[in-house]
């Protein structure tokens, strides 16, 4: 498996527009983040993780040629205000995307984009196959078992997704118990860290930290990162081993 960070950023990004402070001055492209996703490629699959107004941007990035189904983890703007970008897909591959998210983020989706699923579409528009997700069981993106993993956004119950030993959460402060028991014994966690000050509902770096010392992945990396976090490379020279802030374009292997 192989994961592409395509943004690592809060939703403003990173730098934030008409902002001076060091990080969204700083000349380090680690400093630079568009809104947060990520890209997986396992068994010939292209799977991602949420579509964000910077959508378009990330895939000409990327150099993204296909992309086989997208998961949703909440209906937040810097989640989904990207999906009408896939008609480029549509057109590539001869058909809709196979979209996966909760019954109340597809409702969101289907409100959003309403033009895209009126009785008679205007010619063009972007095509979406919704599937529903639930926090119970698992299903399937071809041979490729995911499993849903509820956290919680304040008091908004979103998804996390878990894929063989890697799982990626974001915009959670607070996971259940039982949801936690899903995301033992993995290799690779990617959690939300947004800041350093407390925050009503994001993990601050410190309870990620301490998030990842409870659930004990081999490595972990720290996304949807604002610019309150500081610099990234003072902040990554003081995190423990084996824990990071990932940074957008970052590739890693499973």
């Amino acid at each position: 498996m192989k994961i592409t960070f395509l943004g690592t950023g809060t939703s403003q990004g990173v730098p934030i527009i008409g902002c001076k402070c060091e990080v969204c001055s700083s000349p380090d492209t680690f400093d630079k983040r568009l809104r947060s996703s990520i890209l997986l490629e396992d068994e010939g699959k292209n799977i991602l993780i949420d579509a964000g107004p910077d959508f378009r941007q990330q895939m000409l990035r990327a150099k993204v040629g296909r992309l086989d189904a997208i998961l949703i983890t909440h209906a937040h703007y810097d989640h989904i205000g990207g999906l009408d970008d896939i008609r480029s897909f549509n057109y590539i591959q001869k058909g809709p995307i196979d979209i996966y998210a909760q019954p109340t983020v597809l409702e969101a989706i289907r409100e959003k984009y309403d033009y895209a699923f009126s009785d008679k579409p205007y010619p063009g528009v972007p095509e979406m196959r919704l599937h529903p997700v639930f926090k119970e069981g698992s299903f399937f993106v071809g041979t490729i078992r995911v499993i849903p993993v509820e956290v919680m956004h304040l008091n908004l119950a979103i998804m996390g997704y878990r894929i063989g030993n890697f799982a990626y959460v974001t915009d959670a402060n607070f996971i259940q118990e039982v949801e936690l028991e899903k995301l033992m014994n993995l290799k690779v966690l990617v959690l939300n860290a947004l800041r350093k000050e407390k925050h009503i509902s994001h993990f601050t770096l410190q309870e990620a930290l301490e998030m990842t010392n409870k659930l004990n992945p081999e490595k972990a990396y720290f996304t949807h990162i604002s610019h309150d976090m500081g610099l990234y490379q003072k902040v990554q020279s003081k995190l423990p081993p084996n824990r990071f802030l990932a940074y957008d374009g970052q590739e890693i292997m499973l």
